[in-house]
């Protein structure tokens, strides 16, 4: 378990839930003040202290990010809409060596949708509330398609250059969407090439809530590109519901302007194997970001999530919360959380944590939290990660009370991921969610 918390004079969030997970990993919070100085004016304790950090994914002024030279941290990725700019990935880039890069390979070839005639390689639905503009198109270079997401890697820049006309989502200046737009993406071949780019935008003052809902099997690499504007809420739900021989790599990145808030949720229950990328961006002050995330792999199957919040302008808060489970041999997790603190962004606050609940043998998880921190005006700042089997002595409490052994395994599961389904603010959604974390429970449980 790796638990760090970073809290300046005044720190902001739930301090009792800090010190008790810190408490949990044998390691106290440490104040801002102490650990933000140069070495040479702390001795052999400066040097201590900072490479206790570092060992936890912390990088502090003046330091590279751990593992990574200094011109190579987070901030200084290539971003490019030319697929010619980056080259296809390898094990021994930081950014893909946790990934299946044979089993992905198809996603890194640059190639267009496989439409055919009558029969699109991928079919969208696409359903708007009232009060909404209908569904437009963006060209590449078009406003404001391009504004948010450059894409960071060659399957994102793939995809927008493969893709003629982005979907084009908006909530208008002032509206309260109290339905949500839904868009229903079904592939319709495993061995067919998909391409997509999205884009979901807020305006001013503006309340909306977006579904993606991935259905069937293909091979899809997509964009989601989020524009949240000023003072206006987003929300934004990407379900993965996939067949299990889908592979489905996305990019998704959300820029948010002033006092304006964004909830960007991710559920990951199908796919042979899925990889999200979610990045947020705030570009002026008094934003609030969360992130929301679920997962349940199975046997064979990889499911990888990465974050990457960068606090760009003051005063803004970011959290993000991401629960996995894992059964059978071959499962496989990989969770990576990246915060960026700029010089610029006095004032932060975040937090970042991920459990992962391994429910057989042979089944893997991986958990990599990173914080990188420019500055040490910041009102807290901290990360919490942990990977384990069945709590025994819930089990034990529950069986004492007279719940079979496999109720009670169920009842453990169930309240594992409930803190999350229950911010999940569409109905239909949590239930669809609830029975399919069921269903998956039932089969692991026979």
């Amino acid at each position: 378990m790796t638990t760090t918390d970073v809290k300046g004079p005044e720190s902001s969030g739930d301090e009792q839930a800090n010190e008790a997970v810190g408490g949990a990993a044998g390691a106290a919070p440490v104040a801002a003040q102490d650990v933000l100085v140069e070495d040479e004016d702390r001795g052999e304790a400066g040097r201590t202290v900072r490479a206790e950090l570092e060992d936890e994914g912390i990088a502090l002024p003046g330091s590279p990010a751990s593992g990574e030279d200094s011109h190579a941290t987070r901030a200084n990725r290539v971003r490019s809409f030319e697929v010619a700019d980056f080259s296809r990935p390898t094990s021994k880039d930081e950014e893909w060596r946790f990934t299946p890069l044979r089993v992905l390979s198809p996603l890194f070839e640059d190639l267009p949708t496989e439409d055919l005639e009558g029969d699109p390689a991928v079919a969208y639905e696409v359903g708007v509330p009232e009060g909404a503009p209908e569904a437009s198109t963006l060209a590449p270079g078009q406003s404001p398609r391009g504004t948010a997401l450059v894409p960071e890697d060659i399957v994102s820049a793939v995809a927008s250059a493969r893709t003629e006309q982005a979907l084009h989502l908006r909530a208008p200046r002032g509206a309260e969407l109290s339905d949500p737009f839904r868009v229903a993406i079904a592939g319709r071949g495993a061995e067919r090439r998909g391409n997509a780019h999205v884009v979901l935008e807020t305006e001013e003052s503006s309340v909306a809530t977006f579904v993606l809902d991935h259905t069937g099997s293909a091979r899809f690499a997509e964009n989601v590109e989020m524009i949240v504007g000023d003072n206006s809420q987003m929300t934004v739900i990407s379900l993965q519901n996939w067949d299990d021989d889908a592979l489905h790599i996305s990019a998704h990145h959300s820029r948010l302007g002033r006092d304006a808030r964004l909830k960007h949720i991710v559920v990951t229950l199908g796919g042979r194997a899925v990889r999200i990328n979610a990045i947020g961006e705030f570009s002026a002050p008094g934003s609030e970001l969360e992130k929301l995330g679920l997962y349940f792999s199975d046997e064979g199957q990889f499911l990888e999530h990465r974050i990457f919040v960068d606090h760009a302008a003051p005063k803004c808060t970011s959290n993000s919360a991401y629960k996995g489970a894992l059964q059978g041999k071959g499962a496989r997790s990989v969770w990576v959380g990246d915060v960026l603190i700029r010089k610029e962004a006095e004032g932060t606050s975040t937090y970042e944590l991920n459990r992962n609940l391994v429910l057989t043998e042979g089944a893997r998880a991986d958990s990599v939290p990173n914080l990188e921190i420019e500055t040490g005006e910041i009102e807290g700042a901290g990360h919490a990660a942990a990977t384990g089997r069945f709590d025994d002595e819930q089990l034990f409490y529950l069986r004492a009370r007279g719940i079979p052994e496999l109720e009670a395994r169920r009842l453990v599961v169930r309240g594992f991921f409930a803190e999350l389904i229950q911010q999940i603010d569409v109905p239909e959604i949590r239930e669809a969610l609830t029975d399919s974390i069921e269903a998956e429970l039932q089969r692991s449980m026979n």
